[in-house]
């Protein structure tokens, strides 16, 4: 028979998330920090909109596009926090999360063998985007004495005659590490001399701990050139609910919303309703969100200090990157073994890229409660694994 699969699609890897994941639900008394899914409930408001959406029998079709008024919330919540004005009507696409954006965002402007520049470690989905859009992805590895920044230095250096797409993933997953409006106005500039275009996925936008948020899209001349990501799941813990949405320009979105409609008609019509409830009156339960994220982080890097595990800082998203490489285990069997001695999941470093060697991915997208208990495992751990040296 002849083989009925592509071979594009069997050779890549799946989610280096998911193994430790599916492991620990099987697990009893096992915590997991692996997920980067919010443990709080969406806000209640938020949900009562919903349900009034279908208790009114709004179960239809919305435009591709999206509800015209949580198109135009998008563009008021894009001009409050960022000073970007959009068109409602030609420049706002909402997608079904944040990963159907990236998905149709590089497939409507990709063609064959031109280049996709993806820093690492970064978000599971960029690369296996890339190659099912037809690119050819290239990685620039971040390196932890820069915090995970991208550098204007690294990015001119994988630059060629190819490249098409530089993919900025800040507030970075894995590593928290964020770009500041001096490091954007430098990878700018790289950016408006070789003529290529921005995806920027700022799903954790409105998670920084440090300064504001700021936008390459809010930077001069880059606009035009710039497909800003975001969505619901993160800030406003509305994972399920599937929502995200794309701005840009008008010749992109276009072609986007084409994609769109011929694979997914429309996003969930009660997630929308609810979405537009969310922008217009969720800005204090964001808040109370990022207040309560940002204690853990801060118990999470003092404990580190504490038990003598180097970390760096991290100010955005909620996951902190911990170096294990004094213990002398790939960053996989520090992990399983965790999971197998302590029953504590967390992700190795290298699902998000083999520069994240030598690291972990813990979340703390987790009650303070579950977060002392688990770390006071990791405690033990590294306790064990020092004695036996």
């Amino acid at each position: 028979m002849r083989n009925p699969l592509a071979e594009k699609v069997v050779e890549i890897k799946p989610s280096g998330i998911r193994k430790f994941f599916d492991i620990v639900s099987e697990m009893k008394d096992a915590i997991s920090l692996g997920v980067g899914e919010p443990d709080f409930d969406t806000p209640w408001h938020i949900r009562e909109e919903g349900i009034y959406s279908l208790e009114r029998g709004r179960t239809f079709y919305t435009s591709n596009a999206g509800l015209k008024e949580l198109r135009q919330e998008v563009c008021n919540y894009m001009r409050r926090s960022q000073g970007i004005d959009y068109d409602p009507l030609k420049e706002v696409l909402i997608t079904v999360g944040g990963s159907e954006a990236i998905d149709i965002g590089l497939r409507a402007m990709i063609n064959p063998g031109e280049e996709v520049l993806i820093p690492q470690p970064s978000y599971v989905s960029y690369e296996p985007c890339a190659i099912l859009a037809g690119a050819k992805p290239v990685i620039i590895n971040l390196k932890a004495e820069n915090q995970f920044r991208l550098t204007a230095r690294e990015l001119e250096e994988a630059i060629t005659d190819r490249t098409k797409i530089l993919i900025l993933p800040f507030p970075n997953n894995p590593t928290g590490a964020i770009m500041e409006k001096e490091d954007l106005e430098a990878i700018a500039e790289v950016i408006l001399r070789h003529d290529i275009f921005v995806m920027s996925d700022e799903i954790y936008a409105e998670l920084t701990y440090k300064d504001k948020h700021v936008s390459i899209a809010s930077l001069p001349g880059m606009r035009e050139r710039t497909i800003l990501i975001n969505g619901f799941s993160k800030a406003y813990a509305m994972t399920g609910w599937r929502l995200g949405y794309a701005c840009g320009p008008e010749n992109i979105l276009q072609q986007m919303t084409k994609i769109h409609q011929f694979a997914i008609m429309c996003a969930p019509t009660t997630s929308q309703y609810a979405a537009v409830d969310a922008l217009k009156n969720g800005d204090e339960d964001v808040a109370q969100m990022r207040t309560a994220y940002n204690q853990r982080r801060r118990y999470l890097m003092n404990a580190f200090r504490e038990m003598g595990l180097e970390c760096f800082e991290p100010f955005g998203a909620f996951y902190v990157f911990p170096c294990i490489k004094e213990f002398g285990m790939t960053s996989d069997e520090f992990a399983t073994r965790f999971l197998e001695e302590e029953k504590v999941a967390v992700v190795p470093g290298t699902a998000f890229g083999d520069c994240g060697e030598g690291y972990l991915r813990i979340s703390y997208a987790y009650s303070l409660e579950n977060l002392k208990v688990a770390i006071g495992r990791l405690e033990a751990f590294v306790t064990r694994l020092r004695s036996s040296r």
